[in-house]
């Protein structure tokens, strides 16, 4: 019986697999309504691999202890693992492949793609409004101001300061094309003595100015662009920062007032050094999403004006002149500014994971 029990296990989780495998061909390929499909869809996705795991679980615990301990990784982090490889690390390679040949695929080209990435005009431009704009002014912007909040709301009272937070977080909530289109209507530009419906026009016009098209004085709109994302971002950064001032010690606070401290060498003396770990956190986070930064870009003005960058320079050649192979290379030169913002961010967790 003892002798049975392991091929039973192992026929279950084989017939298990098979039924999830055709389950899924009939949900792909089958006649149904839409809400029934999804509906069998997440049933399946959850039930089915919870049902896969307990059963792939109980054969390898049918093993010896030395065998299970070279198994049980296999068997939860090997999924994991294969996702990874399949939908991240092939896809970069094909990309990297993609960028040595022509427009079309078909012709070898060598390095011409990323010459064109390091020397054309479009390029340039936008390396310098990633990284001298997004990347400099949207992360400073964004961590003062959520700085600055989180310190002032911590000297209020309990309830407006949960008030305070809930409002200015609430634009987390929405995305990046909606905040654009939100923000559309405060730079929208009508002609003088037309009604002016964008309200930093209506207000200029109420003080007797005269109304300035926002998103066309270069190099400007860049910052004019950046407001939105502070105003995206700094509720995320007032949250995290928040959280860390509240985490200090209160008896250094009142060790420094003892001795005349005041507020503001409290803060820069106590307070900052000991959340210094929180603030990187949140500006190589917001960093990350700077140099990735499109869709306010593309909602806002489609890059004209001067106001490219790289993700929308890969978005025109890929979908607007189908040249694969600059599209390609323009992703992997992408793909190379971040990589250093993240190798940062995983090393700082891993220092503060180690010190607990």
């Amino acid at each position: 019986m003892r002798q049975a029990r392991p091929i039973l296990s192992v026929l279950l989780t084989a017939a298990a697999l098979l039924v999830l495998m055709q389950s899924y061909i009939y949900l792909r390929d089958g006649q149904m309504a839409q809400w029934l499909r999804a509906l069998l869809a997440i049933i399946w996705g959850v039930g089915g691999l919870m049902l896969l795991f307990t059963l792939a679980s109980n054969v390898v615990e049918q093993f010896s202890p030395r065998w299970k301990r070279r198994l049980v990784p296999i068997l939860f982090v090997g999924p994991a693992v294969a996702i990874v490889i399949w939908y991240l690390a092939l896809p970069a390679v094909r990309t990297l492949v993609a960028s040595l040949y022509d427009a079309k695929g078909e012709q070898f080209v060598g390095l011409a793609n990323y010459i064109y990435a390091f020397t054309s005009r479009e390029m340039l431009l936008s390396f310098r409004n990633n990284f001298l704009f997004w990347l400099i002014f949207a992360t400073l912007s964004s961590v003062i101001v959520g700085l600055v909040i989180a310190v002032m709301a911590d000297r209020t009272n309990p309830l407006f300061e949960k008030i305070c937070k809930a409002i200015i977080f609430m634009p987390m909530a929405i995305s990046m094309v909606g905040a654009s289109v939100i923000w559309r209507f405060m730079y929208e530009y009508r002609p003088a003595g037309a009604s002016q419906i964008g309200l930093l026009n209506a207000i200029v016009v109420a003080f007797g100015g005269e109304p300035q098209a926002w998103l066309m004085q270069q190099p400007w709109n860049n910052l004019f662009l950046i407001v939105i994302m502070v105003w995206l971002q700094s509720g995320y950064a007032m949250v995290i920062l928040s959280a860390a001032i509240k985490g200090v010690p209160v008896e250094l606070n009142e060790a420094g007032r003892i001795d005349g401290a005041s507020e503001v060498q409290l803060f820069f003396k106590i307070t900052l050094p000991n959340i210094w770990g929180a603030v990187v956190t949140v500006a190589t986070t917001i960093m990350l999403a700077t140099l990735k930064i499109f869709d306010i870009v593309q909602s806002m003005t489609g890059g004209n004006f001067g106001t490219q960058v790289i993700a929308n320079v890969q978005y025109t050649q890929m979908f607007r002149q189908f040249n694969y192979g600059r599209a390609a290379a323009v992703a992997i030169v992408l793909l190379l500014a971040v990589l250093p913002v993240m190798y940062y961010n995983l090393r700082q967790f891993n220092k503060r994971t180690e010190a607990f």
